[in-house]
């Protein structure tokens, strides 16, 4: 196994905050990827106050979307500030920036001015709604994006008021995407030395979770509403009750289906007319729900689910937060990470979740003080110790020597 992971030695400019851009940046910052975090010296990332809770003076979100990466705090309204950030991107192979459509450019940074200074950039913009259409410029949150998207009206329980996925799940997932594209990009800027701008939203990214959703509504124009936990075009594949709380049942093929029955004692539902086939099942998914429930509340959940286990039927446990946290799967897979810092004590971290056998991922440092590593930054990218004193002194740069907060 090699000491470097994937992406060591490459230069990441981090112009975002909140959410969407810095889960992107995270995820190269994982793999190894050098990400300098550009903050504005008042406050820095507002996700640096966003919270409780905080430990100290940290917000507990901005610990976790920020580790691996290094905080240089600079006004991009300055034109020293401008004027800095065109000489780090000399020496940068990708920025990622998750202003409005537009600002970037307003500040003299946009990609076209950018890329004239290092053609081979990759500039990755994440945005509300995308650069372009009739929407660009408007601000998106999750929230916003999940109603936009349609997700909010196929989440949740029939009859009941509208509810939004449980994680800001547009945001994440528009920082994947972004972080996939980011690479993609690389790749072609490796073989052929030419850089290129990556767009990706919020509301692309919502669009892009309603799959099952998309396709039936394709196939013969039905809006598709919340079905609880139950699957679109499958049953039973959804929660059910038990004696003591419930459990989750995969059984959406005919094979499965069939051996489910046969595990908990109800084989005549197999030769029933009313669930012979997947289809049948699908049409009758509450009344098979209702007779499934009358055999499951007779046991507890940890019963059945031994038995279903031993039976090879796919079933599983409903966590909460803390009950997963202990699961010895999650644990083996290396999903709770904890990082010793002399500051902070322990530090509690999600875990890596893609493995690479040679160059993995590597959780190194905390999240960064504003203006931390500044001063570092600067001399590192061809800065004299006379011109670091100056914009220090100007204001147009923070520093952590005594200046420096967390929060």
């Amino acid at each position: 196994m090699t000491t470097e992971s994937a992406l060591s030695g490459v230069v990441v400019l981090d112009l975002t905050q909140i959410m969407a851009g810095p889960f992107c940046t995270m995820v190269l910052a994982d793999m190894g990827a050098d990400v300098i975090k550009i903050e504005k010296p008042s406050g820095g990332d507002d996700n640096r106050r966003m919270g409780p809770p905080f430990i100290k003076d940290w917000s507990a979100g901005f610990l976790a979307l920020n580790r691996n990466k290094r905080s240089l705090a600079v006004d991009l309204r300055s034109d020293a500030g401008q004027a800095m950030i065109k000489r780090l991107v000399a020496r940068a192979d990708v920025v990622v920036e998750n202003f409005r459509p537009g600002v970037m450019d307003r500040l003299g940074l946009g990609y076209d001015a950018l890329a004239a200074i290092k053609p081979s950039l990759v500039y990755c913009s994440v945005s509300g709604f995308g650069n372009t259409g009739p929407d660009a410029a408007k601000g998106g949150f999750d929230l916003v994006a999940q109603g936009v998207s349609g997700l909010m009206s196929i989440t949740g329980h029939p009859g009941m008021p509208p509810a939004k996925v449980g994680v800001p799940i547009t945001d994440i997932s528009a920082g994947l995407l972004a972080a996939n594209g980011v690479l993609c990009a690389y790749i072609h800027a490796l073989k052929t030395g030419q850089g290129q701008q990556v767009d990706t939203s919020l509301l692309e990214a919502g669009v892009a979770y309603t799959v099952w959703e998309s396709s039936v509504y394709f196939a013969d124009g039905e809006v598709p509403g919340p079905l609880g936990s139950a699957h679109r075009v499958s049953a039973p594949y959804q929660a059910l009750r038990t004696k003591d709380g419930y459990l989750n049942i995969g059984a959406a093929t005919q094979p499965t289906w069939e051996q489910l029955c046969r595990a908990i004692g109800q084989e005549a539902l197999i030769d029933d007319a009313r669930f012979k086939l997947p289809g049948d099942r699908k049409a009758r998914e509450g009344e098979l729900a209702a007779l499934l429930e009358e055999t499951f509340t007779t046991d507890t959940t940890a019963n059945w689910l031994k038995m279903l286990e031993e039976a090879g039927v796919v079933a599983g446990p409903i966590y909460n937060i803390g009950q997963m946290y202990k699961d010895p799967q999650v644990l083996a897979r290396k999903m709770l990470v904890d990082l010793e810092d002399p500051e902070l004590g322990t530090i509690h971290n999600i875990g890596i979740p893609v493995k690479l056998s040679i160059t993995p991922g590597q959780i190194r440092t905390r999240a960064p003080m504003l203006g931390e590593h500044t001063s570092e930054v600067l001399l590192e990218h061809g800065f004299s110790q006379a011109e670091v004193d100056d914009l220090l002194e100007a204001g147009t740069v923070l520093g952590n020597q005594g200046t420096g907060t967390r929060g």
